[in-house]
């Protein structure tokens, strides 16, 4: 059963004796919003921030045939709901998460005294204490709880002088080497939520466009009951009486359309203009003057649409148009997955010590052979270049390619940054 709304997935026949901390130690995706447990029911709600990395554990949960205690769970869908927007703004800003830091702890604090101190606050899942630095990580089941704790706990007196913080969600596991790049895209991913919230847009989930016409309606919010914010009404009052079913019928789309492109115009050009997501694709069309823009997520689709109709793009003293393309449906989870573990369209290689070898001319022809490139750039004092893929895939193909290449044995090949991922320039009236 595939359900493309969701963002909460359910794990059914639960061993009685099974702990919270021996479920969530098995999922490897995140960040996650929130936990729900019913012992009663031998079963957990586990919802992640966005439906890409829902749809990945689910497809990787059923795959795997996940277990616990040696029992088999059940793996299924929890009903659509949005995240709620001010835990998705605490997660731009304030890179909010469910793991709470603690930093200058005393030598007598032990993991059992800050459980049993904290969970006036809300269930914990796992507390861990690192005793030679004198830190600890509190992971409580919801980024709201965590939100109470990190803005309370340094008022009380027991806790003035010591650090509390956010740390990182055990289950958004990612390498060292991965770490930025994940930052990056999850960045990028929040600001995405962020800016579609604020116009007043569903978001959380993919693609909204199959709950209505799915006969969901208006989408409830978490607490059951329509948002009139988010309401047909409050979208054409913000953007015109056409919106309320233009703007609709495209909620879940991924794919902005671009017109009126001058025909000295490159890929490149296009892309330097795009800013506040990282892309799965582009796609440029020069003799019909026109191009796609395939967004990971469609939040961050929705915020450059509304942004670019709003601001405008010139490129060569030309005013772009901006419409949509057709409909991209859901991300397919195996790309989620690479994008959770930082991976982008843009390929870095490291410990490049002869840029008469690895010339930008040398460096387009052996990756352009997994696929269209749009920008190459060396950067000598670093030691280090970029390739830019036009499509994610390809990207993910050629660094797995060139790791047994002979003339990149000795460099390092590895996920780069999209710079379409950086927020927006601001705009100036």
């Amino acid at each position: 059963q595939q359900n493309a709304t969701g963002r909460t997935v359910y794990v059914g026949n639960l061993p009685a004796e099974a702990s919270v901390d021996e479920l969530l130690s098995q999922v490897k995706f995140g960040p996650i919003e929130n936990v729900r447990i019913l012992p009663e029911k031998n079963c957990a709600f586990i919802s992640f921030l966005d439906g890409n990395m829902a749809a990945a554990f689910h497809a990787d949960a059923s795959v795997k045939k996940m277990s616990l205690h040696n029992q088999e769970l059940k793996i299924g869908w929890g009903k659509p709901s949005a995240c709620p927007t001010p835990i998705l703004m605490a997660v731009q800003q304030n890179q909010a998460t469910r793991n709470v830091y603690l930093g200058q702890l005393d030598e007598e604090t032990t993991e059992q005294s800050l459980r049993d101190d904290l969970s006036r606050f809300g269930p914990i899942d796992q507390v861990k204490i690192v005793r030679d630095k004198n830190i600890g990580f509190v992971h409580f089941l919801s980024i709201g709880t965590a939100i109470k704790v990190v803005s309370s706990l340094p008022s009380e007196a027991a806790w003035s002088g010591k650090r509390v913080n956010y740390g990182k969600d055990r289950c958004a596991y990612v390498p060292k080497s991965q770490q930025q790049n994940q930052a990056h895209n999850s960045q990028a991913a929040a600001m995405g939520m962020a800016a579609a919230a604020s116009l007043g847009y569903p978001t959380g989930y993919n693609p909204a466009a199959a709950a209505l016409s799915s006969g969901y309606g208006n989408i409830p919010s978490p607490g059951g009951t329509g948002d009139e914010s988010r309401s047909p009404a409050a979208v054409a009052s913000v953007f015109g009486p056409m919106a309320n079913t233009a703007a609709l019928q495209q909620m879940g789309n991924r794919t902005v359309y671009l017109g009126n492109i001058h025909p000295d115009t490159s890929t490149e050009e296009i892309c330097n203009h795009i800013r506040g997501g990282i892309l799965q694709n582009i796609r440029f069309i020069p003799e019909k003057h026109i191009a796609f823009i395939t967004f990971i997520e469609s939040n961050a689709a929705l915020a450059f649409y509304h942004l670019a109709s709003y601001s405008g793009i010139m490129i060569h003293q030309r005013r772009l148009k901006i419409g949509w393309g057709k409909h991209s449906g859901p991300l397919s989870p195996a790309i989620a997955m690479a994008v959770q573990a930082g991976g982008s369209r843009n390929v870095y290689i490291g410990n490049v010590e002869d840029f008469d070898l690895h010339t930008v001319d040398k460096l387009r022809a052996d990756f352009g052979e997994y696929g269209e490139t749009e920008l190459v750039n060396t950067f000598r004092e670093k030691n280090c270049a970029f390739v830019n893929f036009c499509n994610i895939q390809n990207a993910i193909k050629a660094i797995e390619a060139m790791k047994n290449h002979p003339d990149y044995t000795n460099q390092r090949v590895g996920a780069g940054k999209d710079r379409c991922g950086n927020p927006p320039r601001a705009v100036t009236n």
